[in-house]
């Protein structure tokens, strides 16, 4: 999933973690030196600390032989890497984003989306390698110490409640690293060590290019996207190109006879992931936000983006200007609840109410909080309001932010959202099933298209499984093929 763009206050608590050290490093992977304010011990220290707000964040996906798979071929390529000592952790994580990322220290992340998508173990091993080499490299804690040069915090802007602030670090802290833009160098030599790496334990990395080729298609294709020029990263087709060359090079100088691609080992190991979001952890449908494994329901203000993680959700307003937060409160307790918080965030009390929220015990305050914005040092004042709801054992808070000047725009939307919280009775909704991938056998030569319309996939996904697939409808299978296919949810599919 993607963050809206919120604007919040500078994150301090990335200082608790970064020791700084005097002048430049050799850099492990071209031997020149350059510039890096965190030493290789700060750096893992740095890992070790975001690695559990990671996890926090994103949830662990529960498949064990995957994730043996995962650690397996990650420990064997960074044992042949430059940084072959670090402590690596390799770690498959609970989302449906398609992406992979890494962190200071050896940490690296595949999400179960990305996963879903490679077509086979080479093109697995390409990225694999292309995010060790970040490590490798020290790319991220290059960008960090630029970041710690220049005197900025991870993201900027509107500030939030000292206790909101602290229960969002793991959120946003974890999610800039997932998105953290590395240079066009940065990424092309990552490109780079994917192809060595990779080539290094067996995988033909040519398959790595064709996996760009898939990223292309599922960022809207070269008409969807702007100039190669005008961002950060190297457009998918060029990188595509360029990796094929370096394939080539890397080959010619190895002494294997052939490499491996591994498509159908690899399918198999896939068979039964959860494709995109698994409602069991709450899903959206028609305005509201549900559920199921913890029974409760409310409506999203009209426009407003929504993110959903395993500590919480947040939403935030089109123009950025006003968020809302749902997440557990300590105790069971609404109303001692809710002085804790206006203890902790001196909140200047306007009004309380004890009045109940859909038959649910609720306190609700609405107050003011004053703040010193950490950037610029100027005082701020947050309007904000907050209902805690006793439910199901827990007493849950929902709470409603923005500047006071603008508070009165917002605070009906945020208080209708509030007010519809409530039990999820909706049987439908309670047994919503996640979909997951189906490798089927193709009984005989056909095309890609037939294939699928033959495996029940509807019209209107035909072309989202030819991507999934890494192919063109029209392409040729032959008799015998492994395609993915699809069982559960509730898009009338056959299981």
């Amino acid at each position: 999933m993607h963050l809206p763009q919120f604007r919040v206050s500078v994150l301090s608590l990335l200082a608790a973690f970064v020791l700084l050290c005097a002048g430049c490093a050799t850099n492990p992977v071209t031997g020149k030196r350059q510039l890096s304010l965190i030493s290789e011990e700060s750096e893992i220290q740095m890992g070790q600390q975001y690695d559990p707000q990671v996890v926090a964040e994103f949830g662990l996906y529960d498949d064990p032989q995957l994730q043996a798979f995962l650690s397996e071929k990650g420990n064997e390529m960074a044992a042949i890497s430059e940084r072959p000592n670090l402590p690596w952790t390799f770690r498959l994580v609970d989302s449906d984003v398609v992406n992979a990322f890494a962190v200071p220290g050896g940490f690296v992340y595949f999400t179960r989306g990305i996963m879903a998508h490679f077509n086979n173990e080479a093109q697995f091993a390409g990225v694999l390698g292309h995010e060790i080499g970040h490590v490798t490299a020290r790319h991220t804690v290059a960008q960090q110490s630029k970041q710690q040069l220049a005197q900025i915090g991870l993201i900027g802007g509107m500030v939030l409640s000292p206790e909101l602030a602290s229960q969002g670090e793991t959120l946003m802290q974890g999610m800039q690293l997932l998105f953290l833009k590395f240079g066009r160098d940065a990424e092309s030599q990552a490109d780079e060590l994917g192809v060595k790496y990779s080539t290094a334990i067996g995988y033909d990395s040519k398959e790595m290019a064709g996996f760009f080729n898939t990223l292309d298609k599922l960022s809207g294709g070269a008409e969807n996207r702007a100039p190669s020029f005008l961002s950060t990263h190297p457009d998918p087709l060029n990188r595509e190109a360029r990796v094929l060359e370096l394939t080539q090079e890397a080959q010619a100088t190895d002494n294997r006879s052939a490499y491996e691609v591994d498509r159908n080992s690899y399918l198999q190991r896939i068979n039964g992931i959860i494709l995109g979001a698994d409602p069991k952890q709450g899903f959206t449908e028609s305005g509201v936000f549900y559920h199921p494994a913890l029974r409760f329901q409310f409506g999203i203000p009209q426009g407003w983006a929504l993110v959903n993680s395993p500590t919480m959700v947040q939403m935030g307003s089109p123009d950025n200007n006003a968020l809302m937060q749902m997440r557990l409160a300590e105790g069971t307790d609404t109303r001692a609840a809710a002085q804790q918080f206006v203890e902790q965030n001196k909140v200047q009390v306007a009004s309380t109410s004890d009045q109940a929220i859909n038959g649910l015990p609720a306190t609700t305050i609405v107050g003011e909080i004053t703040q010193q914005d950490q950037q610029s040092g100027q005082t701020q004042k947050l309007g904000v309001i907050t209902s805690f709801i006793a439910y199901g054992g827990n007493v849950y808070m929902m709470a409603g932010l923005s500047q006071s000047q603008n508070f009165r725009k917002y605070a009906p939307a945020m208080e209708n959202s509030i007010r519809s919280f409530a039990e999820l009775r909706d049987q439908s909704k309670i047994d919503r099933q996640a979909e997951r991938i189906k490798i089927v056998t193709v009984p005989s030569a056909t095309t890609l298209q037939q294939a699928l319309q033959d495996n029940g996939i509807p019209q209107a996904r035909l072309q989202e499984f030819a991507i999934l697939n890494g192919m063109d409808l029209n392409a040729q299978l032959p008799a015998g093929s492994l395609i993915k296919g699809i069982s559960g949810g509730s898009t009338g599919i056959r299981p």
